[in-house]
C-alpha cells in the first residue's frame, strides 16, 4: 500500500468531485517526540488531512494555514502547508486533556484559514467552532463559504512509529443545481459505507472500486505529501539578530551557549560566543 499521497477523481456522468488522503510518514514525522495525549495526536492527524484536502480544493499556489484555536486543554492546533503538499504542524496545550471531541479539546474557539498565494491577496476565512467533530467544522465552513454541499470522513490510527491519518472528501460542482445535489446524495449514501479500518489499511484503488465500482471514478496521478519543516541554521541566525548582539553575549555568558529549538520538528540549534560575534561580523 502507497501511502503520504493525495488522489483527485471526478465522474464522467456524475457533477461530483472526491479526494482520497492517506498519509503515514509524514504523520509519523510531525508528531514523533511531542508526547502529545492520544486525543490530541488524532486530532491533529485529521487536522493534516482537512490541510492536505484544502489545498487541491481551493486551487491555489502558495502556502495555507489552517488553525484551531480556543478557550480550552488544547490552546491551539495547526498545519501549516502549500499547494505541493509539504506540510508540517505543532499544538499547544494549556491544561489537562479529559475529552477528545473538537469542542472538548479546543473549547470555545474558532477555525481559521489562511492562504497565502505566490500572487495575489492574502485570504483569511475564520468561523466558530459549533460542532464536535472536525469534519462536520470543515463542512460548515464549505456552506458558509463556498455555498457547496460538502461531506468528509476522517479516519486515525495513533499508535506510536506506525501511526495513519486518512480522509475521504466529496463536494459538488456548481454545474446544474438539481442534478449536482442528486449525484451527491447518490454518492454520499455510497461512501457513508466506508469503515475506518478500510480508508486505514486498503491502498486507493480498492476503495475507491469498492465504494464507486458502479459510477467508474477517474483517477488522476496521485500528489506526494511529505513532512517539511522549513527550519535552518541560517533561518535560527536571522531569528537571534533581532535580539541583539550584546543581550546574546549576556547569555551565552551566563549559559555557557544558546540553544534554539524548533517548535515543529523539536531540532535544537546552538551557538557559542564566536558564533554569536561572526553573526553580527
Amino acid at each position: 500500500m502507497q501511502q503520504d499521497l493525495l488522489h483527485r477523481y471526478l465522474f464522467d456522468n456524475l457533477d461530483v468531485r472526491g479526494e482520497l488522503v492517506q498519509i503515514d510518514n509524514a504523520y509519523n514525522e510531525m508528531i514523533a517526540k511531542h508526547n502529545y495525549p492520544e486525543p490530541v495526536k488524532a486530532l491533529l492527524g485529521e487536522l493534516l488531512v482537512a490541510t492536505c484536502l484544502l489545498t487541491a480544493t481551493l486551487k491555489f499556489e502558495g502556502e495555507i494555514a489552517v488553525q484551531l484555536q480556543g478557550d480550552g486543554p488544547v490552546k491551539y492546533a495547526v498545519i501549516n502547508g502549500d499547494d505541493q503538499q509539504n506540510m508540517r504542524g505543532i499544538a499547544r496545550l494549556q491544561s489537562e486533556v479529559t475529552g477528545s471531541t473538537v469542542r472538548e479539546l479546543i473549547g470555545q474557539g474558532y477555525m481559521v484559514i489562511t492562504i497565502t498565494p505566490t500572487q495575489g491577496e492574502r485570504y483569511q476565512g475564520i468561523v466558530p467552532l459549533e460542532h464536535d467533530t472536525l469534519s462536520k467544522c470543515i463542512e460548515g465552513y464549505f456552506e458558509q463559504s463556498e455555498q457547496l454541499k460538502t461531506r468528509l470522513w476522517f479516519a486515525t490510527d495513533t499508535t506510536e512509529g506506525s501511526a495513519k491519518a486518512c480522509g475521504l472528501f466529496l463536494q459538488v460542482l456548481p454545474v446544474d443545481k438539481q442534478k449536482s445535489i442528486e449525484d451527491f446524495a447518490h454518492l454520499e449514501a455510497l461512501s457513508n459505507t466506508i469503515k475506518d479500518e478500510e480508508l486505514l489499511e486498503l491502498d486507493a484503488n480498492t476503495i475507491l472500486t469498492r465504494l464507486y465500482h458502479e459510477d467508474n471514478p477517474r483517477v488522476f496521478d496521485p500528489q506526494p505529501i511529505q513532512f517539511k519543516c522549513g527550519c535552518n541554521h541560517e533561518k535560527t541566525m536571522t531569528a537571534l539578530v533581532n535580539v541583539g548582539q550584546q543581550a546574546l553575549l549576556d547569555d551565552v555568558e551566563k549559559n555557557g551557549e544558546i540553544k534554539i529549538s524548533c517548535h515543529y520538528c523539536l531540532k535544537d540549534y546552538v551557538f557559542n560566543e564566536q558564533d554569536i560575534k561572526s553573526i553580527f561580523n
